[in-house]
């Protein structure tokens, strides 16, 4: 028999890819398509869902022929996907009634803030998240209450919504002619809709949100088979697999066990804390969120900590500021000083995420005198995502009470090696990074191939996980609490930035 390979699909935030994987968890073949990002006004951030729908069928087809494999070599797709992003389209049409709002979008702070009455955890003990401009809900609701005719339309049970995935399950499945309109448990739990005990979605929140219940899409596991593609690259192979690209970069990097972690680096910064069946509620700042569920067997839950702004503001130097003609420069620009020079950049532009969870905040660049230089901003800006990820890894052994012992990574920004060794500095830890960096694509592929029966389960993905490199602390104790309390102080200079006539 010929060797047989699974595809995955990661639909990101900046750019949708393909990969097809050998058994071995090894890439063969890809290909990658940057969709454009869109900016109506401050603060609103959107992606066109024609666009990325094209960009995905486009990329199938690069990464097939970059494998020189055909879909006859492929026995499963799975997807993976930017989380929170969320469109409304109408299913007899197949057209969005708007773009997709992006999880950086903050355009919901009013209604948000009329969902909780002053009280931002009203719904966090059921859904493990706090009333913020992040999540799904509200976004469904903006866009009912905005865009002319959609309540109706929604009302007349003709409009459907969804994440990422939904949108891409639903068009690769078929479309009006019987695409199938499913999620699963992560992304589920990303919408501020959905009962983390129950995994079902919750009807008096969605009264709340004034979303009717016929929008919502069936709530299924990671790992089972959804549908048959229908496109002509894909059509016959099972779709299979669907997780948030965090959490499927977790189980890409074989995070199996309670008390395992992962940072993955890319747009934001999230880090994923494996709590196994029990669901932990955060006292510190954290989401409670599912980590993943293989078909039948029982859900696996997380802690995770949210960082908006990491990747994304290096790419603001570059196309906002010009200061880097591309995002590899910012190496050795940081490198070129030994320290920030005193500088500190708190990329709050869309707000604060964990801990803090501050919608009033905005950026700042904080201790600056006449000797900082653009490469002290450069470092600055590296710093940032070392500093916010100790936040989060401080927020997280405190909900856990078990510290942390080292850190596996994942993502573009690993390449970074001045910025990897300075996270294991500030986190006091050792910072492991995989031989498949892209493991979210691999998370994806990995349930796709468990629920079709490619690979046997979780132990295969062990046996695959292979570490590439590893940073271990170097820096004096006494400097790295310093330059983190400096930080921390940084921060408290974002807060209470946007004022009550900002939604004016």
């Amino acid at each position: 028999m010929s060797e047989k390979f699974v595809l995955a699909i990661d639909q990101g935030t900046t750019s949708s890819r393909a990969i097809v994987f050998n058994h071995e968890g090894k890439i063969v073949g890809s290909g990658q398509e940057e969709h454009e990002q869109i900016f109506p006004r401050a603060g609103w951030v959107e992606h066109d869902p024609m666009e990325i729908w094209a960009k995905v069928q486009k990329v199938v087809e690069l990464a097939l022929a970059d494998a020189g494999k055909t879909k006859d070599d492929i026995v499963a797709v799975g997807i993976t996907n930017q989380r929170e992003t969320t469109i409304v389209w109408n299913k007899e049409t197949g057209q969005p009634v708007y773009n997709a709002i992006v999880w950086q979008d903050t355009r919901t702070a009013k209604i948000v803030e009329e969902l909780g009455g002053g009280d931002q955890d009203k719904y966090k003990a059921r859904v493990g998240l706090p009333l913020a401009t992040y999540f799904c809900g509200p976004k469904v609701k903006w866009i009912l209450d905005n865009v002319a005719g959609a309540r109706g339309q929604a009302e007349g049970g003709k409009l459907v919504m969804g994440t990422i995935d939904s949108w891409v399950i639903w068009n690769l499945t078929g479309g009006v002619n019987g695409g199938v309109h499913i999620t699963d448990v992560t992304n589920a739990s990303r919408t501020m809709l959905m009962d983390l005990n129950t995994l079902s979605w919750d009807a008096e929140i969605a009264a709340d949100m004034t979303i009717p219940m016929s929008m919502l899409p069936e709530i299924r596991s990671s790992a089972e088979v959804y549908g048959y593609a229908a496109i002509p690259s894909l059509a016959g192979i099972p779709v299979a697999g669907d997780l948030g690209d965090q959490q499927a970069a977790t189980f890409g990097q074989a995070c199996f066990e309670p008390g395992m972690a992962k940072n993955t680096y890319g747009t934001g910064n999230f880090m994923i804390l494996n709590t196994g069946t029990e669901i932990v509620p955060s006292k510190n700042g954290l989401l409670t969120t599912l980590c993943y569920k293989i078909g039948d067997t029982p859900p696996i839950y997380a802690l995770e900590g949210s960082i908006a702004v990491t990747g994304s503001l290096v790419q603001w130097l570059r196309d906002n500021l010009k200061m880097i003609g591309s995002a590899s420069e910012i190496e050795e620009l940081a490198g070129s000083v030994e320290d920030n020079g005193g500088a500190y950049f708190v990329p709050a532009f869309s707000g604060l995420f964990a801990p803090y969870w501050r919608s009033d905040a905005r950026g700042a660049l904080v201790g600056l005198t006449r000797y900082v230089n653009r490469a002290h901003i450069a470092r600055a800006v590296l710093e940032a995502t070392a500093f916010q990820t100790r936040e989060v890894l401080d927020a997280m052994n405190a909900d856990s009470g078990v510290p942390l012992t080292e850190l596996k990574v994942d993502g573009g920004m690993t390449e970074n090696n001045l910025l990897m060794q300075f996270q294991a500095d500030v986190l006091g830890v050792p910072v492991v990074r995989p031989v498949v960096a892209e493991t979210t694509a691999l998370g994806a592929a990995y349930a796709a191939g468990i629920a079709t029966g490619f690979w046997n389960g979780e132990q295969d993905v062990i046996d695959n996980w292979a570490e590439d490199k590893r940073w271990s602390p170097a820096a004096d104790p006494n400097e790295v609490a310093r330059i983190y309390r400096n930080w921390k102080k940084a921060v408290t200079k974002t807060f209470d930035w946007v004022d009550a006539d900002v939604h004016e």
